[in-house]
This record gives C-alpha cells, sequence and structure tokens, in this order.
C-alpha cells in the first residue's frame, strides 16, 4: 500500500485536509502502508491523496476509504443504521461546507496566510516555475470557492457559516473520546483530518480563534494526534 500525498509541514500530518483524512484511518485501522510525496499536478483526478493497492491505483478519500473498508477493515462495523446516517451527515458537513471556509482563509483570506500556504506547498518546486504554479492554483482554487458560492459572500459571512459548522461538531462530540461513543470510526478520520488543518496550522482567521475556544473539541485534536501521531511528536 502506497500512500501518495503532500509533503508533511507544519508539525501536522498533512497540509491537505483529505490527505491527513486517510491517513487517519489508515493508522485507526491499522493497516500498513508507506507514503510518497507529491504534488496534485501528478496525480490522478488532477488531486491528491490517491493510493497504489498492488495493481489497484484509486484517487478521492471517499473511494479510498470505502476499499479500505471492503479489503481491510471496516471502522464503521457495528453502527446502527441511525448511527451510519449521522456519520455520512457530518463527513458531509465537514468535506462539502466546512471545507470550503478552510480553503477561502488559506488561499484568499489575507495576502499573509495565502503566502503561509504557498510557501508550504509550492516550495519544493524549482524557483523557476514555482511562483507561476503558485499563481495559477491560487487562481484555479479561488474559481472553484466563488463556484461553490462560498465566495460570493463577505468574509464575516463566510466564518459565521463555518462556526456553526463547528459548534455542531462540539455539540456532537460532547464529553465523548470519539465522535460515536468509545472507539474510532470513519467519522474520526475525517473529522481529525478537518479539525487539525484549523487549529494546527499557522493560518489565522475568526475560525480558527472560535474553534480554539471550544475546549472539547481541541482536547480531541490533541488526544487523537498523541494516539496516532506520536512518530509526529517526537519529531
Amino acid at each position: 500500500m502506497i500512500l501518495y500525498q503532500l509533503e508533511r509541514t507544519w508539525g501536522i500530518p498533512n497540509l491537505s485536509h483529505f490527505c491527513c483524512k486517510t491517513e487517519t484511518y489508515l493508522r485507526m485501522a491499522g493497516i500498513e502502508y508507506t507514503i510518497k510525496a507529491t504534488l496534485p499536478l501528478f496525480a490522478p483526478k488532477g488531486k491528491v491523496p490517491y493510493i497504489e493497492d498492488g495493481d489497484l491505483k484509486l484517487a478521492d478519500s471517499r473511494f479510498i476509504v470505502q476499499h479500505l473498508k471492503a479489503k481491510y477493515k471496516d471502522l464503521d462495523e457495528g453502527l446502527t443504521p441511525a448511527e451510519s446516517a449521522l456519520s455520512l451527515a457530518m463527513q458531509r458537513l465537514l468535506e462539502e461546507h466546512l471545507f470550503w471556509a478552510t480553503m477561502y482563509s488559506r488561499w484568499q483570506y489575507t495576502d499573509a496566510n495565502w503566502q503561509t500556504n504557498k510557501k508550504a506547498i509550492f516550495s519544493v518546486l524549482p524557483p523557476v516555475i514555482r511562483d507561476v504554479a503558485a499563481t495559477y492554483y491560487r487562481n484555479k482554487i479561488q474559481r472553484q470557492i466563488m463556484g461553490h458560492g462560498t465566495g460570493r459572500h463577505r468574509a464575516e459571512e463566510i466564518f459565521e457559516l463555518g462556526m456553526q459548522d463547528l459548534d455542531a461538531l462540539s455539540a456532537c462530540l460532547g464529553d465523548k473520546n470519539y465522535f460515536l461513543g468509545d472507539k474510532p470510526t470513519s467519522l474520526d478520520a475525517s473529522a481529525f483530518g478537518f479539525l487539525i488543518n484549523i487549529f494546527g496550522c499557522p493560518i489565522e482567521s475568526p475560525l480558527k480563534e472560535h474553534g480554539l475556544s471550544k475546549e472539547n473539541l481541541r482536547n480531541y485534536v490533541e488526544r487523537i494526534k498523541l494516539q496516532y501521531y506520536s512518530d509526529l511528536q517526537a519529531a
């Protein structure tokens, strides 16, 4: 099993929410893998993560997790239909809504955030093409943010919507160790991947400030990181 994703940076598993989600599922499920760093322009479907598992090459974290469940270990085995429905709904909240507020904060909100993001992603490229590639992808992602609808709002409106998502996640987690009880599920892999990409990154925004005010979410992220990424702690 080879997991292709962005280079590690910022002291977190990955600056890509979806790469972090995928690797966290692998670790929670105890599936052996190796990592190869790459950029989206070299990936199937033009995005990371993707995996190679024998002769199979598979892109998109949703399909990757589906494959891992079927072939290796299903972290959601034993969930009730109601719990499975809640898991799906909360993952959609994370991946189809909150995600766009975080992308706005990185690629559009302030120039300082953009420069931090740009350095983390594109510094691996040769200087002669670094700025060209960064500008191309920034324009592309800003068009995606606009096309999704998020980019049509004012900054304070975007972050207000994102804060509502964080409030919902905090209420759903409550005082539990994991979102659906006493053991990790695919929802936890997704939640950790997204929350650490708000809390653990040098990208500043009202969304980050609000998230860090949620003690249960903050403690949850630290607990998952310590439990499943002790090697990063040591590094």
